[in-house]
């Protein structure tokens, strides 16, 4: 009779792990990301085809570029070109993008580890994980 419980708690804890790691599968298949050339496709990680998502703050700005503080304390370099888009809660332009704006940046990643935009958007909502509540 014990036996028959321990048997089928194994068979119940194999098959929980099975559909787990069946069910990440079939999500992964359908997370939405965007391709290089501004297309959207299913599945699979972005950063094979260059691509390369860029959020954090604006510390400078030029004519060609804007250089991003990254929300781990790092910086990228992003390429501005006449073929950027820029958003904002309406559509916006260049003249819009400011030293201390917030950004998230889609685009390919160079080789010398700069980024040349695709899309600009101004003052993203970005959700960082929240902090653990402690226990009191």
């Amino acid at each position: 009779m014990k036996k028959n419980i321990i048997i089928a708690i194994l068979i119940s804890v194999v098959m929980s792990g099975a559909g787990f790691f069946a069910g990440m599968k079939y999500q992964q298949s359908k997370r939405i990301n965007f391709t290089s050339n501004g297309q959207f496709n299913r599945g699979g990680t972005p950063r094979g085809n260059g691509f390369r998502p860029v959020n954090g703050e604006i510390t400078a700005v030029d004519d060609k570029s804007i250089t991003v503080k990254l929300t781990d304390g790092g910086s990228k370099i992003v390429i501005l070109s006449e073929a950027t888009g820029y958003n904002k809660a309406t559509q916006a332009t260049k003249a819009d993008v400011k030293v201390g704006d917030k950004v998230a940046v889609i685009g390919t990643e160079n080789t010398d580890g700069s980024v040349t935009a695709q899309n600009v958007q101004l003052n993203p909502i970005i959700r960082a994980p929240s902090s653990p509540v402690p226990a009191n």
